[in-house]
């Protein structure tokens, strides 16, 4: 068993030395692979199983395929000569994905890969005589199961197989749901209570069987006119979530945005998160994606700039603007939040670099900040650094302010650089390389904020506990104390309510896709999209899946509408 193991920790070699997820314990590389004791045999079977994760958060992989394809974001073809990528971002919003997307063969690949470095840690961990090895077996069940969940969600199938050389089982519909269900069932009894939320504990997999069982409806029918949520799914919504919300492990962030900041790995809310810290290698481009390219958040990198890439819709943004009128929506904290003073006070030009932070959450309007001349940045006599009104410089507009516009469309003024608010969510990192194209913000998969939220929802959708609902909603709203006023409580709450308040709350965090399918919104009309196909609430499979079992005829067969 020792010669096996080996081998097969030689040839996770260049796994374990890139993109590694931080456990309690020594993170292992290449180096480490000969004479390992047994935990660390352990541990680097369980690392590669997380390391798939950060590639599968990258800008254009999930998030592009569960925002862009939404009501919340939209990607142009900037100025006529950026994002253009053949036309699948545009064909990705208009819901005319095709088996060629790159983005998606990219993110089915990623996927498969965590499954199949999944199993061989099931298959090879029962052999190492350590007591983390249990843990981590349960861990690598759990991390199957979320994988297999993502596949179900986007592709309408998983793939099942124990036997690494056996040709695995595909099943849709009620036979996956069932699948994915029991694995977490069997993983959680032996996962911890007690480790970093990049791991699998007990309390992620609560919140990820809630998500499961609030979809229920959607993933054993999926098609279907309209989805009947069935009450015992709906209690064992609410199950799950009691669970995670009585463990008193977790708390509601009174500073909205610290739930992504660079250093979130020790925020509360979060229960479940891709692990991008420094020293494991971050690098996904969440903070920079939907920026500027003559934004430069980062005095310390004069390359460090955005990327004009999405915006979010006028549509979206009016759900905000509807539900504050006559007030502006940045009276609720999770909107936006000012960094800059510039904006309140004219005659602030002058920051420390070490007090130069931008604007979080949607950006309108002029944008100041930082101006870079000849590759550096402009200061004041006094040494601090000069903020002043931006243009498109880079774009060698410098005539044209950045100036975001809510219009933005496939038009030729919708999709100039300024068209269209954009989303800093995510804050860029002060820690990396290149400032850039390294953010060691954890990524959101689960947070305490959506356990609520799901909870409400089952209420709601169980038996129309409308009072429950709101009292879920409104601890949520109630809790973003950190900067005042917290968003008003609300005095009702239905459905419809209830999907605005997640936009609300969860933009930006690739949950947007599968709650408009759930929510019977994904057939809607929204800014440059009119298709109303049932067909496109799950994507093609990609063409290179299709050829490669073509030697095996009927066994792997494209999805309906592609």
């Amino acid at each position: 068993m020792k010669k096996q193991l080996f081998i097969s920790i030689a040839a996770f070699g260049i796994l374990l030395s890139t993109g590694c997820t931080k456990l309690n314990e020594t993170v292992l590389d290449e180096s480490s692979a000969g004479g390992l004791t047994d935990k660390q045999a352990a541990e680097s079977m369980i690392v590669p199983v997380y390391a798939t994760l950060p590639n599968l958060f990258t800008h254009t992989n999930y998030f592009a395929l569960n925002e862009i394809s939404t009501d919340e974001a939209i990607l142009p073809y900037r100025g006529g000569t950026d994002w253009g990528d053949n036309g699948i971002y545009i064909a990705m919003h208009t819901h005319n994905y095709t088996s060629t997307d790159p983005n998606l063969r990219n993110t089915w690949n990623l996927i498969f890969q965590g499954i199949s470095r999944s199993l061989t840690a099931i298959t090879t961990l029962p052999g190492i005589n350590d007591a983390s090895a249990k843990t981590f077996l349960a861990e690598a069940r759990a991390m199957r199961a979320y994988y297999s969940m993502l596949t179900l969600d986007m592709f309408g199938l998983i793939f099942v197989k124990e036997d690494p050389t056996a040709l695995s089982e595909i099943k849709r519909g009620s036979e996956a749901y069932d699948y994915i269900l029991n694995e977490f069932l069997a993983a959680e009894p032996d996962l911890s209570s007690d480790v970093t939320h990049g791991r699998m504990s007990k309390q992620a997999v609560w919140g990820l069987l809630a998500r499961l069982y609030l979809n229920a409806a959607v993933y054993k029918n999926l098609y279907a006119g309209q989805f009947t949520f069935a009450g015992e799914d709906m209690d064992k919504v609410i199950e799950y979530c009691d669970k995670v919300i009585n463990s008193g492990r977790y708390e509601l962030s009174p500073e909205y945005f610290a739930i992504f900041n660079d250093n979130n790995d020790t925020n509360k809310e979060i229960v479940f998160a891709v692990d991008q810290r420094a020293d494991l290698n971050g690098h996904n481009r969440m903070a920079y994606f939907s920026l500027s390219g003559d934004q430069f958040p980062l005095p310390e990198f004069v390359g460090a700039n955005g990327t004009d890439g999405p915006a979010i819709t006028p549509d979206y943004y009016r759900t905000w603007e509807n539900a504050y009128a006559p007030e502006d929506p940045k009276v609720d904290p999770r909107f936006y939040k000012e960094n800059l003073s510039i904006y309140s006070n004219a005659n602030d030009t002058c920051v420390p670099a070490a007090n130069f932070y931008i604007n979080r959450g949607i950006l309108r309007g002029q944008q100041y900040g930082l101006i870079r001349r000849n590759g550096v940045f402009l200061k004041c006599a006094n040494g601090n650094m000069l903020v002043g009104k931006l243009f498109h410089d880079t774009r060698n507009r410098p005539t044209l302010p950045v100036d975001f516009t809510e219009k933005v469309d496939f038009s030729v003024e919708g999709s100039n650089y300024p068209s269209g608010y954009r989303v800093e969510k995510y804050e860029f990192s002060r820690k990396s390389a290149s400032g850039r194209n390294f953010g060691e913000a954890n990524i959101v998969i689960v947070r305490l904020a959506d356990i609520y939220l799901m909870r409400a929802e089952a209420k709601l959708r169980k038996s129309g506990d409308a009072a429950g609902a709101l009292a879920d909603v409104n601890l949520v709203r109630a809790s973003r104390t950190a900067r005042t006023p917290a968003p008003p409580a609300l005095s009702n709450m239905d459905l419809d309510l209830l999907f605005r308040e997640r936009g609300f709350e969860l933009y930006w965090e690739m949950l947007r896709r599968s709650d408009m399918i759930r929510f019977g919104k994904y057939e809607g009309t929204w800014t440059e999209k009119t298709d109303a196909n049932p067909q496109k609430r799950i994507f093609p499979i990609p063409q290179t899946a299709i050829d490669a079992a073509s030697n095996l005829p009927g066994y792997l067969v494209q999805n309906p509408g592609y």
